[in-house]
């Protein structure tokens, strides 16, 4: 493999991606990671990690977190999925994607071992990503878990300090039919003696954490009210809990001893500084086009409340993957909103005339559109100035419309 598009077409091919075709990547146990980093020579045992867990919003305080420590002038790795534009998204230092060729390298280097081991595409990028931290000296590693937390890849690690955002139904046939369920996966990043913080999580739900936090010896602090904030330029009003989250959790960070200038600074730019799109994202102002990847009940119903703050007559770009409860998600869009249903390019996603039909059971009747940029082109003739297109449903469908939007430019 001797170009960057050829690594992309072994990755994309060869090995298991959750995100492009589900169950069939997803491997219940760590063995093959652990593996991987005996093969790399432990670069797990070489750094330093603050790990962040969650159904929703760990994206977001992941980047906010690590763009508070490059402020600070530390050499900072981030490690996020999915991607959405560039599969180099997930890998960045200090708000820099991880150059091609250090992909092409590892890859060269380690092909035959890692396709021996049957290594999903996740436990192959984990591996990468750790080894190019390793290799480039970071000072500390903001680790987002992938799916759950107990059986993730990530969850190798021993870190400095875990954060779970929130608790919703998501991944169900992995992490269990129940909240309760999904909350002991998620507490299974919690290791021994490592402080805890958890975020907006349901009261009934707290007692799972408890239990782990006790066993573990963990500190467990919980996300405090009140706090004062700075003007993030992630968008959306739920960014504040992620913000006082965050804020909540700098408290077991004094080893880095974060001025109060560095933390308001990196708040203020987390977008600039890490280059994380797709939250809340607005594309356009006339008409006004919000992007955002919320793709389960939690994270529609934060985003349905945000929408109707505009007041606005609303064309929904709506796509949604195969795996979900899709009633119970359609169910919280407004039936006032005109509908576009599509699909996004990966074999996952849900075909559009089966979302179309379940749409208008709902009665929320709609076009079906098989490719993302002709719904949302329909959406713009569709569009006064004053109007909002709102483009969500799963991060495919947004990252579908971000490589449209590049490619018309």
């Amino acid at each position: 493999m001797s170009s960057y598009q050829e690594t992309l077409d072994f990755l994309f091919s060869q090995l298991p991606m959750y995100q492009r075709v589900g169950s069939a990547a997803y491997k219940a146990d760590l063995s093959n990671t652990e593996a991987l980093m005996d093969l790399l020579g432990h670069p797990e045992k070489n750094l330093k990690f603050i790990h962040v867990a969650g159904t929703n919003g760990k994206g977001s305080v992941s980047h906010i977190l690590a763009s508070i420590l490059q402020e600070a002038g530390f050499k900072t790795g981030l490690y996020t999925s999915p991607h959405l534009v560039d599969f180099r998204e997930r890998i960045k230092i200090n708000g820099k994607m991880i150059p091609k060729e250090s992909v092409v390298d590892f890859v060269k280097d380690h092909s035959e071992t890692i396709s021996g081991l049957q290594a999903s595409f996740f436990e192959w990028t984990f591996a990468l990503a750790l080894e190019y931290f390793r290799n480039q000296k970071v000072d500390v590693v903001v680790l987002e878990t992938g799916m759950g937390g107990r059986l993730d890849s990530t969850n190798v690690v021993t870190p400095l300090l875990c954060l779970v955002t929130n608790i919703s139904m998501d991944h169900a046939q992995f992490l269990g039919n129940t909240l309760e369920a999904i909350a002991g996966e998620k507490a299974g990043i919690i290791k021994e003696g490592v402080p805890v913080v958890l975020g907006n999580i349901q009261e009934e739900l707290i007692p799972v954490f408890r239990k782990v936090a006790d066993e573990k010896s963990a500190p467990l602090s919980f996300t405090q009210k009140g706090l004062d904030l700075y003007t993030c330029d992630l968008k959306g009003h739920f960014q504040d809990e992620n913000q006082s989250q965050v804020l909540t959790a700098l408290k077991y960070l004094s080893e880095f001893q974060l001025a109060e200038e560095s933390v308001q600074n990196g708040i203020e730019q987390t977008a600039l500084n890490t280059g994380l799109r797709g939250r809340f994202e607005r594309l356009q102002e006339q008409p006004l086009v919000i992007a955002d990847i919320a793709h389960n009940k939690g994270a529609v119903e934060v985003l349905v409340k945000e929408i109707q703050k505009f007041h606005r007559k609303v064309h929904c770009v709506w796509g949604v993957v195969n795996d979900k409860k899709i009633e119970d998600i359609l169910q919280l869009l407004p039936e006032d909103w005109t509908f576009y249903y599509t699909q996004a390019s990966i074999p996952r996603a849900l075909d559009v005339t089966k979302l179309e039909a379940i749409g208008k059971d709902q009665s929320k009747p709609g076009s079906a559109h098989k490719e993302v940029s002709k719904a949302f082109e329909n959406a713009l003739q569709n569009s006064q100035k004053e109007d909002l297109i709102l483009i969500s449903g799963s991060a495919f469908v947004v990252a579908d419309l971000l490589v449209y939007l590049e490619e018309k430019d």
